[in-house]
């Protein structure tokens, strides 16, 4: 078949160029196949991104727990692990349910740790016993109890990057996991064998699941019930917003069910039918806390410590009413007398009795990077005023905003470690600065994004001790905050390594606030408390929660010693002539 013939504006014939044939779904191959390949150059660069923020992550978690020496309470709960291996007896730390240390347990099965069969003595002697008194490698055990819980926290950031996705869209599910990525607190307490992260994490699994329930309740209420089980199965605390979880599962299935036209009757019908949905997800949240225990004692062998308080009230009948098991309801009592405890905190330079309800919001401002309370701040303000995201503000704002108010109201101001899951929960909420139609906001989330980076990269690798540059950086920490928020007793494997380097020989004084057994990092001091002031002259030591909280003696040396260097901004060197 010949070319068509065509007559151009000169009048003349021509023959007409050959065009390409539309494909099936009506567009031009070449088109098509060119956006193929950008979208599947765009998407490689997005799982890409993705890569690098989580694997920046797990270096800088990785290398923190292989440097850090046992926390204060990390051999509790390291020894606790093994007593669930190898004993599967509930009797040590039960004040923590036990899915926390299974977690930690599963990177212990690893070690052959021996354990003392005969051991009686407190948890904290039980802790001490196994990493340095039963032959076994404390370094090498805190690093394999730590790893499950740098695993975890980096799944968690993935939950995070599919929330934010959820509500916002590419673009700001990379922003949330750029924050939760490079939070110094998150990746300070992920890289712990402790508790607050995986607890938090669960919580906000959860929450997202419950979100996600809005299209698919039956598929995805009952996961969000093991989520929320699991939570609260880690830590007791979680129990706070278990009513306002039960009623964000009553609000997706109502929106899962709404149909147009329904009336008084049939409205009825389905809040009905989403209040007996968010009981059965209560129901699975119980199961699991209840599996936790049968895992760790198929028998649940229990008998009550002698630790465990006598607690009245409504505090004592929701011990009582608790649907789990009388271990779990023991602990809570033992967390009941806590609170009625006087505790000592330290915030801007100030030591006091008791606590103070504006603690941890003040320790957030002192320990979260500039950039990211600016985007947390936009995110929920982008959370409240954007018709597209109003529905997300229970789900997002509502959980972390209720646990918030019950933390600053508990008696213990001791970090904002009791507030994990703030970073996580806003992370979410700041993705919504993404959904605001202004060229410029791309350009300042951008800016703001990267000078997190920059924060969190600078403090590498103390992000215990991190604060932001409005309150001088890390090594200003200690003026402003004390205990987990700046020395927690992580690096006295550090000044093991800087007496041997730079005191070789010398006397040492040493006041440190810890777990780790100084002895076995090649310091050999003496306690300048139980001497003579005369005589406590040369090199002194100091933990900076110990210094924080000098009174009498303790202060009347520091009064009269001029510090000259720190170690990891967490233990101070004093000379004292």
């Amino acid at each position: 078949m010949s070319a068509p013939r065509i007559t151009g504006l000169d009048g003349d014939e021509h023959t007409a160029p050959d065009l390409p044939t539309p494909t099936a779904t009506g567009g031009w191959p070449g088109r098509t196949d060119g956006l193929k390949r950008f979208l599947r150059h765009r998407r490689s660069l997005y799982v890409l991104a993705v890569v690098a923020l989580l694997a920046q992550m797990a270096f800088a978690m990785v290398t923190t727990a292989v440097q850090q020496t046992p926390t204060i309470d990390e051999p509790v709960y390291v020894a606790t692990a093994e007593v669930y291996l190898k004993e599967h007896s509930l009797r040590y730390n039960p004040e923590h349910p036990p899915l926390g240390k299974l977690i930690i347990a599963s990177g212990l099965v690893f070690t052959d740790a021996h354990l003392d069969s005969g051991f009686v003595g407190s948890q904290m002697a039980l802790g001490r016993s196994v990493l340095y008194e039963s032959g076994n490698d404390p370094e090498r055990i805190l690093l394999w109890a730590r790893l499950p819980v740098i695993g975890l926290t980096l799944l968690f950031g993935l939950v995070v990057l599919a929330f934010a996705r959820d509500l916002t869209g590419p673009a700001g599910g990379l922003v949330a996991l750029a924050l939760y990525a490079f939070s110094p607190d998150v990746i300070a307490n992920g890289s712990l064998a402790t508790l607050d992260v995986p607890a938090a994490g669960f919580l906000l699994t959860s929450v997202w699941l419950l979100w996600r329930a809005r299209q698919r309740p039956y598929l995805f209420l009952p996961l969000a019930g093991v989520a929320l089980g699991a939570a609260v199965a880690t830590k007791m605390s979680m129990l706070a917003v278990v009513p306002v979880l039960m009623l964000l599962a009553v609000l997706s299935y109502s929106c899962a069910r709404r149909t147009p036209g329904l009336d008084a009757r049939e409205r009825m019908r389905v809040l009905a039918y989403g209040a007996a949905a968010a009981v059965g997800m209560a129901l699975v949240a119980v199961a699991v806390v209840w599996a936790t225990y049968l895992v760790v004692d198929p028998r649940l062998r229990w008998a009550q410590p002698e630790n465990v308080p006598d607690i009245r009230g409504m505090r004592g009948r929701i011990a009582a009413w608790l649907p789990f098991p009388e271990a779990y309801r023991d602990g809570m009592r033992i967390q009941f007398g806590f609170e009625y405890d006087i505790w000592q905190g330290f915030l801007f330079g100030r030591l006091y009795e008791g606590s103070l309800w504006y603690y941890l919001p003040a320790a957030l401002l002192v320990k979260t990077p500039l950039g990211m309370l600016a985007l947390w701040l936009a995110g929920a303000v982008a959370v409240l005023a954007l018709r597209r995201l109003r529905p997300a503000a229970p789900y997002v704002l509502v959980p972390a905003g209720l646990l918030l108010a019950v933390s600053m109201n508990g008696a213990r101001d001791l970090g904002v470690r009791y507030a994990i899951f703030v970073p996580m929960f806003a992370a979410v909420a700041a993705a919504g600065v993404t959904l605001l139609r202004r060229r410029w906001v791309y350009g300042v989330t951008a800016a703001l994004v990267c000078f997190v980076a920059v924060s969190s990269l600078r403090t590498f690798p103390y992000y215990l001790p991190y604060s932001n540059e409005a309150f001088g950086g890390p090594s200003k920490t200690h003026l402003r905050l004390h205990d987990s928020n700046v020395d927690w007793g992580q690096d006295l494997g550090r000044l093991g390594d800087r007496l041997q380097r730079d005191h070789p020989g010398q006397r040492v004084w040493l006041v440190y606030k810890g777990a780790g057994v100084p002895s076995y990092y090649g310091i050999n001091a003496a306690n300048p408390l139980k001497a003579p002031l005369g005589e406590v002259h040369g090199l002194l030591v100091v933990s900076n929660s110990s210094a924080a909280k000098a009174d009498g003696r303790l202060a009347a040396l520091l009064d009269t010693s001029t510090p000259f260097a720190d170690v990891g901004h967490s233990i101070t060197l004093y000379r004292r002539r």
